[in-house]
């Protein structure tokens, strides 16, 4: 059986964010994160759908993984399927969707399920105890009959909810049910599988395991959630180096490289990627810290994941996500918490957004500068290569590559005419917070 990994979306949801296949999560990207997963339920023949902005990322991570670029983006799954499925013969396949993480349990399940006898194909499905806004199964005697999405609570035809897992006993009738579908519109692979389920015998897998979809930024923090249940011992890379006074509290995992200082505290569960000072003074707890970042002194970093690069100075950052070469002028906050301790809101193309969150941070795009007593109210995103001037309060989401600063106590911004240096320049800075040793 092949097993086809979707990966060809653009992340248009995930902004400020860059691709989130390759945003990085307890030492690793969400695309190696799935790839074990698959891997340990038994899903070894693999071939990557992906796109020009991401396959040759993805081919570098994994060259002996057999890639095929989707032609057509604006089709959606089901052109990811027309790219793909003429390429790989007869044989059974799983589709799986880049965005959703499950145990490899209910990968073992699904394959044990189609290889029943008579069986045209399988879905995984989330057995749900309250309503989800997702795609409900319709069943009889056990065989799916449809798919209906977004029902509206109370009226949901079942308690299975569709997980994009889904194994195709005969792709050579899916291929032909892609190609006989109203191509007016979107949803041209939920079409096809329609016609197969009136033609062909499909099965739900009711599963109770642990499913996080990816779909929106601060998804990535319930996913830090679910790996840090991963990190159950203390880890100290030999190279790494503790000071005496520090103190490494529970389940961490301190990557090559890394220096705490003295007087830091790490509490796990929490991952330090490679080369990463934790400076004097500094508290960091269940969080994932990515590689050569210096979380400097006085600062606390608490339920957030930083990617690469990120440099902090009496800061506080809480439950947020922040991308790559960002660094925090001393005394810059975010704000993680209402007022009023509702759920924080987000715009997202122009909508607001639910994000199940009581706490949420700042989401921050690459290569951006806060400058010193900057704060950030709950919720807020800052796009890629934005700087904003020091003792700004930052209310309302900036677009990439802007200059913000406040004006007669209001926010304004302009292009930005300034770019980032290269993290890279930065060693010698990193030289002056460790004195050159621990």
């Amino acid at each position: 059986m092949k097993t086809i990994l979707l990966l060809a979306g653009r992340s248009t949801r995930f902004w400020p964010l860059a691709e989130k296949t390759l945003f990085p999560v307890c030492g690793k990207t969400l695309l190696e994160h799935q790839i074990s997963r698959l891997r340990s339920g038994g899903c070894d023949d693999l071939v990557l759908v992906g796109g020009e902005h991401n396959l040759q990322d993805a081919q570098l991570l994994y060259p002996d993984i057999p890639c095929v670029q989707q032609e057509d983006l604006q089709l959606g799954m089901r052109g990811a399927l027309l790219s793909a499925l003429p390429k790989l013969g007869t044989e059974s396949v799983m589709i799986v969707s880049g965005n959703d993480v499950i145990h490899p349990d209910g990968y073992r399940a699904l394959i044990k399920a189609a290889s029943k006898k008579g069986v045209g194909g399988a879905l995984l499905a989330q057995k749900t105890q309250r309503y989800f806004p997702g795609g409900y199964l319709t069943l009889d005697n056990g065989r799916i009959t449809s798919i209906v999405e977004k029902p509206g609570e109370g009226k949901e035809p079942s308690d299975l909810v569709n997980i994009v897992a889904h194994i195709h006993n005969d792709p050579r009738a899916l291929l032909d049910a892609l190609h006989n579908i109203d191509k007016s519109k979107d949803d041209g692979y939920e079409q096809a599988l329609q016609k197969l389920f009136d033609s062909h015998t499909y099965h739900a897998v009711a599963y109770e395991g642990e499913w996080q979809a990816v779909k929106y930024p601060w998804h990535l923090l319930s996913l830090l959630e679910l790996l840090l249940e991963d990190c159950t011992k203390l880890f100290v890379h030999d190279t790494a180096t503790v000071h005496p006074t520090a103190v490494i509290d529970g389940p961490v995992v301190l990557g090559e490289g890394v220096k705490v200082m003295p007087h830091a505290t790490v509490r796990g569960p929490c991952t330090v990627g490679p080369n990463t000072v934790i400076a004097n003074n500094a508290l960091v707890r269940n969080s994932s810290i990515g590689s050569d970042c210096v979380i400097g002194y006085n600062t606390e970093v608490k339920g957030s994941v930083l990617h690469s690069h990120v440099w902090t100075h009496m800061t506080y950052i809480g439950d947020s996500v922040i991308g790559r070469n960002v660094s925090f002028g001393g005394g810059a906050v975010t704000a993680n918490f209402r007022l009023d301790e509702q759920e924080v809101t987000s715009m997202v193309q122009g909508e607001q957004v639910q994000s199940g969150c009581t706490k949420l941070g700042a989401i921050i795009g690459n290569d951006c500068r806060l400058g010193i007593q900057v704060g950030i109210s709950p919720g807020i995103k800052i796009g890629s290569g934005s700087f904003v001037s020091s003792g700004t309060m930052v209310t309302q989401d900036i677009p990439e590559n802007q200059f913000v600063r406040m004006k007669d106590g209001k926010l304004h911004h302009l292009e930005n005419r300034t770019a980032a240096p290269n993290p890279d320049e930065r060693e010698k800075y990193k030289q002056d917070v460790t004195g050159g040793k621990q």
